[in-house]
């Protein structure tokens, strides 16, 4: 397990190498100069050059990387003065700390994350178990039809229309909105259950097919069969021998739908305007803003990918037949 875990560690650090190399090269690519979103609409040559030498960018791209990423490190020292690690620098657009912008926003794509998850795995794997075990009846193909149907629904186009229909027509909701949960959770549940609703019914009906396949599956296993030839209950042999089983292709496929989960959470708070990760991705990229969108990026990516890692470990404590060695 330990020489697993070594093993990923180190693709996951070579993977976020690759990523902000990538992310930090495309950047220059643009024609806008940065400086001139910091500089303001009275700008200056001079004041542009005073600008390029106070952000680092008068230094050649290599070095400006090679600073950015130690400075994540170490810490960095700018002219406003030394930014303690993890430095991400300091927005171009306002001259916030990049990495205190996103801690702020963090807890609202998590807490949309998490509960759109939690949606979807609830509705999405019980209504797979419930179809599976009444296969080929009634609540079986309403079901599988219902799932085919939301799984070719978009964000953007589901989001409006409960908006308009529950908010602003019928009036069961209030606006959507982010509150802590340690101020107000209940104020945090209600602001939040329509972004979740939206953001898992994509997930909840792929969910649904994946578990009911998977449940079929295992209950064809030589060892179910067996377990009912013994004359076990149904009920017994269901939840006992198959439900377990069948949980492993959808631990996987979820540690993979996390990063998807994480652009739909974007898209879901760019559409309920959630001040969260995904609505600062999109403000930072449409200012070129380098240090805010190397932050997001970064920090996204290490989430995901430590969520990964998190799931691979778990699978030998789900099916005893899996060993990590």
């Amino acid at each position: 397990m330990l020489r697993f875990l070594f093993r990923r560690s180190l693709g996951a650090i070579v993977i976020l190498l690759i990523i902000s190399a990538f992310t930090f090269f495309l950047f220059f690519a643009a024609p806008r100069d940065p400086a001139l979103l910091a500089c303001g609409k009275n700008c200056t040559p001079d004041a542009i050059a005073m600008i390029h030498k106070n952000l680092g960018l008068d230094k050649p791209v290599p070095v400006q990387y090679w600073l950015f990423m130690s400075g994540i490190v170490t810490g960095r020292d700018f002219a406003v003065g030394h930014c303690p690690a993890p430095c991400f620098g300091y927005s171009f657009a306002n001259g916030d700390p990049v990495w205190d912008t996103i801690v702020d926003r963090f807890p609202t794509t998590v807490s949309l994350t998490i509960g759109a998850a939690a949606v979807f795995l609830g509705v999405g794997v019980g209504t797979g178990m419930i179809a599976a075990w009444k296969q080929g009846k009634l609540i079986d193909k309403i079901f599988s039809s219902s799932s085919l149907v939301l799984s070719s629904m978009q964000i953007y186009f589901i989001g409006p229309i409960v908006l308009a229909l529950l908010v602003y027509n019928l009036g069961w909701f209030g606006q959507p909105k982010y509150v802590p949960i340690t101020e107000d959770p209940v104020g945090w549940f209600l602001g939040l259950i329509i972004p979740w609703c939206v953001l898992s019914v994509i997930f909840t009906a792929q969910y649904t097919r994946m578990a009911r396949s998977s449940m079929i599956e295992q209950l064809q296993e030589d060892h179910v069969r067996t377990a009912k030839a013994k004359g076990m209950a149904s009920r017994t042999v269901f939840f006992r021998y198959a439900w377990r089983g069948s949980l492993i292709p959808i631990v996987t496929i979820f540690g993979i739908d996390l990063g998807s989960l994480f652009g739909g959470a974007m898209i879901t708070e760019y559409t309920f305007a959630l001040p969260g990760l995904g609505t600062l991705a999109v403000k930072s990229v449409q200012n070129t803003d380098l240090p805010m969108t190397m932050g997001v990026m970064l920090f996204a990516a290490t989430f995901i990918i430590l969520f990964n890692i998190v799931v691979d470990a778990c699978y030998a404590f789900i099916d005893p037949r899996v060993r990590l060695s």
